[in-house]
């Protein structure tokens, strides 16, 4: 059997089948985390956003090749979660860029996407590192080329691209010595391979052997985060628009005639029917999500165009209601006059109820429960600037891999959003209190960025496995203690890692340390470090917060 052409509807197997043995595997590319910190969440992100690409691709089943591409390019661009998960995306999105204006491609053109997509992905990423999915990445698509150029057969290619892939994963270590030092390989690049294996099993017409999923399922998930989203927060009686409605337009060329279609029009049209818009378009179709009080004309306004297809509308007050109320009957609101926009709007990323509320007291319009284990997507962030209504956003991540995904929001919404890197909760807290209403976007993002040098951050946490780091031996379930970064000790008991990295951070030239404890440390735990910096640093002032944070007993900001 050989295959030299490849149309759209294979091509959608082969993006499901991978998705689908990516999520399979999910649970074992967690572990590869280098650090054994209870967050090696780079499996749940490229799970998460590869799902979202293939959901997306099942909708748009068709025999164009590139128009399945774009499909796979949104979805991706969207569900994007973690560094691994927008690097996924940035691979696709160039490879789908690639075949946009083909029916079928034959195996030069799949090389070609390969490569494409590899391109896209290292100038997405601000300093590329070497022995990552990038590498991978770059590795499997230049061999591909290469083999392209004498076999026709995809298969045999597929067959290529997968040995090199994999020969690229083994050779990681050899490039990041702290892969090499605790004796895994990179978990980015192992996730790409899952998807790779399932391309080659649909092109050879094999199924691959399911595996027990560990993690809940990308349903779970999704309805967990969007009824988080959408009714924890706010009371039945706040929805101002209370229906969630989802559509797309199959464009016709008798429609495009008579209203030529212009994307920044649509959008702004739409507008006036609700909030939390989302418009994605191409040569052929427009995606629409909208929170509207009347979704009817929504639907109505988008048939001048063309056809509808994929149509979902959700009662959201009803939704709401049925999950914090016994009551059958529900009171529907007046519906209130749109509000002007504010100036300013923050957007911060915080995992913990107690972090979150310190967030909103010192100036968070907006606080997207998010961070280790479960970054949030870039539709999350999007919808969170749309939130926040706001004529400037600024965007905190707090957590190093969210940082990009947060980029990626600011890029596909209008408006002026910037995002201010910060890494840790007590640099966005920093930033956050150095923020002036009163100065212009740029100016603030530059004070901002500045706040971030102006805080130590320490953690505390607990070892998942067995590893040497740094030449330290490190017990599972032992505590760590990292500071800025770097795991610098570990001990059995919680509040001795706690001392001794306090005694790492504070230096006689510190003048405040806030103690933000977690769910697992109690108030005699934070006595004690109260006692002891007090007995060992005189001069230091202390701050406590109930940051109720899964995960991190303490985390420590030191100014």
């Amino acid at each position: 059997m050989s295959i030299n052409s490849l149309d759209g509807k294979r091509f959608a197997e082969m993006v499901i089948q991978g998705a689908s043995h990516l999520s399979n595997n999910a649970k074992m590319v967690d572990a590869l985390n280098v650090f054994p910190v209870p967050d090696g969440d780079t499996g749940t992100n490229m799970n998460l956003s590869m799902t979202s690409g293939a959901k997306e691709v099942k909708n748009n089943v068709q025999s164009h090749i590139g128009k399945v591409g774009s499909a796979l390019a949104k979805g991706l661009l969207m569900g994007a979660r973690g560094n691994s998960g927008v690097i996924l995306s940035q691979l696709f999105r160039g490879f789908s860029k690639a075949i946009e204006s083909k029916e079928v491609i034959t195996s030069i053109d799949f090389a070609n996407a390969l490569d494409a997509g590899v391109q896209t992905a290292y100038k997405a990423v601000m300093k590329p590192v070497e022995g990552t999915i990038l590498t991978v990445a770059k590795d499997a698509a230049k061999h591909a080329v290469v083999i392209a150029k004498s076999e026709e057969d995809i298969i045999k290619l597929m067959e290529e691209v997968l040995k090199e892939a994999k020969a690229s994963l083994n050779r990681t270590p050899d490039l990041l010595p702290v892969l090499k030092e605790v004796g895994v390989v990179d978990s980015g690049g192992q996730g790409l391979v899952l998807v790779y294996e399932g391309f080659l099993a649909v092109l050879k017409g094999e199924k691959l052997s399911d595996m027990p999923i560990s993690a809940p399922s990308m349903t779970d998930l999704v309805n967990a985060e969007h009824h988080k989203g959408v009714h924890a927060y706010i009371n039945t009686e706040d929805i101002e628009f209370g229906y969630c409605t989802e559509f797309m337009v199959k464009f016709e060329e008798d429609k495009l005639k008579k209203n030529p279609f212009s994307e920044d029009q649509f959008r702004q049209d739409l507008s006036k029917h609700g909030d939390s818009l989302l418009v994605i378009s191409d040569e052929n179709i427009v995606k629409v999500h909208i929170h509207a009080e009347h979704p009817g004309d929504c639907l109505s306004y988008g048939q001048r165009y063309g056809s509808l297809i994929n149509m979902k509308i959700e009662n959201m007050r009803e939704q709401h209601s049925s999950l914090f109320e016994e009551e059958s009957s529900i009171e529907q609101p007046k519906k209130s006059a749109p509000k002007e926009k504010s100036k300013y709007g923050i957007v911060s990323v915080a995992m913990g109820s107690g972090i979150s509320d310190l967030f909103k007291s010192i100036g968070a319009h907006s606080v997207i429960e998010g961070g280790q284990t479960m970054n949030p997507s870039t539709e999350d962030i999007v919808k969170a600037i749309e939130d926040v209504h706001a004529e400037n956003v600024i965007i905190l991540p707090n957590n190093k891999n969210i940082i990009m995904a947060a980029e990626q929001a600011a890029s596909v919404v209008e408006g002026n959003v910037v995002v201010v890197p910060s890494k840790t909760v007590p640099q966005g807290m920093a930033a956050l209190l150095s923020f002036n209403p009163s100065v212009e976007l740029d100016q603030n993002k530059e004070l901002m960025i500045e706040a971030l040098g102006n805080v130590k951050t320490g953690q505390v946490t607990y070892a998942v496995r067995d590893t040497n780091i740094d030449g330290l031996d490190i017990s599972k379930d032992d505590y760590m203690g990292i500071a800025e970064g770097k795991i610098t000790l570990t001990n059995k008991n919680k509040v001795e890692t706690a001392k001794g990295l306090l005694r790492d951070l504070l230096t006689d030239e510190d003048e405040i340390l806030t103690i933000i404890y977690g769910e697992d440390a109690s108030e005699e735990d934070v006595n004690e470090l109260v006692s002891f910096v007090e007995e060992k640093f005189e001069e230091i002032e202390v701050e406590i917060h109930n940051g109720k944070q899964p995960l991190y007993s303490f985390i420590f900001s030191v100014e």
